[in-house]
């Protein structure tokens, strides 16, 4: 789970199927927010973003992948909590959406030098079912 500095709580759950992983994410902060992402590249979605963090303390205020153009929406800083909130890692979040708001793509700072990517889509409740881990 993730506490973020504002007081909200997200939940993720990972999701293998093969060699695909996703990640099922729930924020539920004013109404529940799904979002099912993939990581991708950091590069992939231009160069120079961690750079442009270093220097400016945040990312560029816009950016394309895959040909498509997202904008950023929010910054939050928080803690993603394992084992059950034994050990908490600092993190900064960047959240981007594209011009519909159906696709999202993320940018998290763990620490000072580690830095990742995610893109997916907004889903509903109703689209999946039994998440619960395989036997």
């Amino acid at each position: 789970s993730y506490d973020w500095e504002d007081g909200d709580h997200s939940y993720e759950w990972e999701i293998k199927s093969g060699d695909e992983v996703l990640y099922l994410e729930l924020e539920d902060d004013d109404e529940p927010e799904w979002t099912l992402t993939s990581k991708i590249p950091l590069n992939s979605v231009g160069r120079g973003i961690r750079s442009h963090i270093k220097e400016n303390d945040d990312p560029p205020n816009m950016i394309q992948y895959e040909g498509v153009e997202y904008t950023i929406d929010e910054s939050s800083a928080g803690y993603f909590c394992k084992g059950g909130g034994k050990e908490r890692i600092e993190l900064i979040c960047w959240d981007y959406y594209d011009l519909s708001e159906e696709k999202t793509l993320t940018i998290e700072q763990w620490g000072e030098d580690k830095f990742e990517a995610a893109v997916g889509i907004y889903v509903e409740e109703y689209q999946f079912t039994n998440i619960l881990p395989g036997s």
